[in-house]
């Protein structure tokens, strides 16, 4: 079966079955080619007819994530120009007026895409929500810095598509004011910085950030830095009009290039504050388009309209430390080293150790830069959003994989299949592993839908008097105040 929606560009084809109805690659914005390279998303151009959208359209270019992550995070990668598309799963066209969700994909700002298996949103449809995913400009070429262009067109691209909800959703049977922005690693960092910025105002009601918060951005300088590098690299001037002149193919070699570099010699005079969270590419505070890092700009009361869910997973980290071998060769003086870098001294670093008796100096490690990286940040974030309109729930992702000898834990990126429920998705289960509970997907996904048609994921809200958070395992309940002393450490310093 088909289906016919008209857009603001043209009506549009899309496919029909088990009671969803799917339109994908829908351009939102021109693709960002020749004349377009590193300038802000154009309209995209109307056509005349029926567009067919019942393939994912181009994703942006990039390399596959490198070994050993290749094994257990797939990419789908579709080739093309006109990679600022989205796709849309509805449970009926007209005037429904249902909750809208729309997805933002992670992969440090440099991978991913909106059209992963993982991501299909026909459970979100099927349980009466419209789920939108997008495909936005990846690494140098939507987080460059250049002075003679405009920054953040990652960001921008972003606020396009959630611009063109706003436009056509009515069409799919969405509410244009009842939309919730979602996202995961760069995916959430990227939810929690649209909330900070003045430009997103009015374009979604509620947000959701898994494994990312508002600490994560740039200085000028230090992007400056890394624009400086790329392009003694690639042999043309730090300009809009020299890297504009290199293939996209080109530039991703050369940025993989400056990741392995950047990894193996972190040396703050040349790689400025990326030494320490080791992504080139991210949200710049360029005073304009994000006036603040985003966490201080919420603590000034940006998007205290807004309902907020965030979270992280107890073991972030070991995706990246036991899967490249890290995790089992630090020592106790690296680790202490490590954690000092991240501003935590010997006695923070002992509290950790009393909590963990036996832990091995790379599971402190581990530990200390999963509360660094993710953990603190998600609760500095809750703390921040306090005294608006806006509600706030926290939640923590508890359940391990079976991967590894048990040793994965509850790893970064696990959470995906259980908030869309799609753990028969394709590849999943390189990360989650055979049996994964169903049990738990239904009760996660559902908190995410009612969170999205109400607010109210099924929990008590977040304050710092109780700090109740959900805690989603076998048996998930709400706790209050989780390892408080392992909190506490941080105060001052994260």
């Amino acid at each position: 079966m088909t289906a016919v929606v008209t857009t603001a560009s043209g009506r549009i084809r899309g496919g029909a079955a088990d009671g969803v109805l799917a339109f994908k690659g829908i351009p939102y914005a021109a693709a960002p080619v020749r004349e377009l390279r590193y300038r802000p998303p154009a309209p995209p151009p109307a056509w005349s007819g029926e567009r067919d959208s019942t393939a994912f359209g181009p994703t942006a270019t990039r390399r596959p994530f490198p070994a050993p992550f290749d094994k257990y995070l797939p990419e789908t990668i579709i080739p093309g120009d006109g990679c600022l598309n989205l796709n849309v799963w509805t449970p009926e066209l007209g005037d429904a007026r249902l909750p809208v969700m729309v997805w933002i994909h992670g992969g440090g700002f440099a991978n991913g895409s909106g059209a992963s298996p993982i991501y299909a949103g026909d459970h979100f449809a099927r349980d009466g929500v419209v789920c939108v995913t997008i495909n936005y400009r990846l690494g140098a070429d939507g987080f460059l810095f250049l002075d003679d262009t405009t920054p953040n067109l990652g960001l921008l691209d972003q606020l396009a598509a959630l611009a063109w909800v706003q436009d056509n959703i009515a069409h799919f049977g969405g509410d244009p004011g009842n939309v919730t922005i979602f996202g995961e690693s760069a995916g959430a960092m990227s939810v929690v910085t649209l909330l900070a910025m003045p430009r997103s105002t009015g374009l979604f009601r509620r947000a959701v950030a898994q494994s990312g918060a508002g600490h994560h951005s740039l200085t000028p300088a230090t992007a400056r830095l890394i624009t400086a590098d790329l392009a003694a690299r690639l042999g043309v001037p730090a300009t809009r009009e020299g890297f504009a002149s290199i293939s996209l193919d080109r530039l991703s070699d050369a940025q993989a290039a400056q990741a392995a570099d950047i990894a193996g010699s972190p040396d703050p005079a040349r790689w400025g504050e990326v030494v320490v969270n080791l992504m080139a590419f991210e949200p710049v505070v360029d005073g304009d388009i994000l006036p603040l890092r985003a966490i201080d700009a919420i603590g000034n009361g940006a998007g205290g309209d807004v309902d907020v869910l965030i979270g992280t997973n107890l073991h972030e980290n070991r995706l990246f430390l036991l899967l490249t071998g890290v995790m089992d060769l630090v020592d106790d003086a690296t680790c202490e080293a490590m954690t000092a870098l991240m501003g935590l001294d010997a006695a923070g670093l002992a509290s950790y150790r009393a909590n963990r008796p036996g832990a091995s100096a790379g599971e402190l490690l581990e530990a200390v830069g999963t509360d660094w990286f993710f953990r603190i940040p998600a609760l500095r974030l809750a703390e921040a959003h306090q005294g608006g309109t806006g509600a706030t729930h926290v939640y923590e992702f508890t359940w391990p994989s079976p991967l590894v000898d048990g040793r994965l834990g509850a790893c970064h990126a696990l959470e995906l299949g259980f908030v869309f429920d799609t753990l028969d998705a394709e590849g999943v289960d390189l990360l989650v592993g055979p049996g994964a509970p169903r049990s738990l997907a239904h009760t996660m996904h559902r908190a995410w839908v009612d969170f999205a048609a109400n607010g109210d994921p099924g929990w008590p809200a977040y304050h710092p008097d109780d700090r109740a958070t959900m805690v989603f395992d076998l048996d998930s309940r709400v706790e209050h105040d989780l390892r408080p002393a392992e909190r506490a450490v941080w105060d001052g310093h994260r």
